[in-house]
């Protein structure tokens, strides 16, 4: 059975048995992070986007460990480029792993590299990760869109990671419709209270989902067996 670990903003880990897996590590500058970055050790990085509140620890972490970054093909190539293995891919594309499968799904926000997010990294995008017989949906950085309705169709979700922290991202009220579109089994909120301007009520999230998923509000270092 898979395991996730939120590890604040919008990090994950997923483990099963010797796979270890972690979504955008963004560690070091996250003040909500409750590991080092030193401290991860991983087979293979997800990366959803180029913003550095989200590519964080990523290259870095690869170099050390030999872990494999798995990302659209500019941003892979971008990582490669700084010393990193990396396996690209592109939306709608999908690839067995040893662990299980990655698909890549749309998401509608921005993605750019360095300090000033001028390096161009291709679009952002999703993840739907199949591993130990579930099936795992990171939506990133994204604001609302009508196709998560076919995400859910055609992969039936068991947990989804889900922004609810507005300004940037969907707020509460477009995250309970992202819901309603994915009907996953369980959801977690993400991309909420890690600064003032992304601050957040995730028990209003809660309730507002209701009876359409599971909420599990997992507080940064929490997890919870898929």
């Amino acid at each position: 059975m898979p395991q996730v670990r939120f590890l604040g903003h919008s990090c994950v880990t997923i483990t099963e048995g010797n796979h270890k897996l972690i979504i955008d590590p963004f560690i070091t500058d996250n003040p909500k992070s409750p590991v080092k970055a030193d401290e991860i050790d991983v087979n293979y990085i997800l990366l959803t986007h180029g913003h550095g509140d989200h590519v964080g620890d990523a290259v870095a972490i690869a170099k050390r460990t030999g872990a494999t970054v798995i990302a659209t093909f500019e941003l892979a190539n971008l990582c490669a480029g700084e010393g990193a293995n990396i396996h690209p891919m592109h939306i709608g594309g999908g690839h067995n792993f040893d662990f299980g499968r990655v698909k890549l799904t749309i998401a509608h926000h921005g993605g750019g590299y360095g300090p000033d997010a001028s390096r161009y990294t291709g679009p952002p995008v999703g993840f739907v990760v199949t591993i130990g017989g579930k099936s795992i949906y990171h939506s990133g950085d994204t604001g609302l869109f009508y196709d998560m309705k076919l995400i859910g169709e055609m992969t039936p979700i068991d947990l989804a990671f889900l922004p609810i922290g507005d300004n940037f991202t969907m707020g509460i009220d477009d995250a309970v419709k992202a819901v309603e579109l994915l009907r996953p089994k369980k959801v977690v909120p993400i991309h909420f209270d890690t600064w003032d301007i992304i601050e957040t009520d995730p028990k209003s999230f809660a309730k507002k989902v209701g009876s359409m998923a599971e909420v599990v509000i997992l507080e940064p270092g929490g997890s919870l067996d898929v």
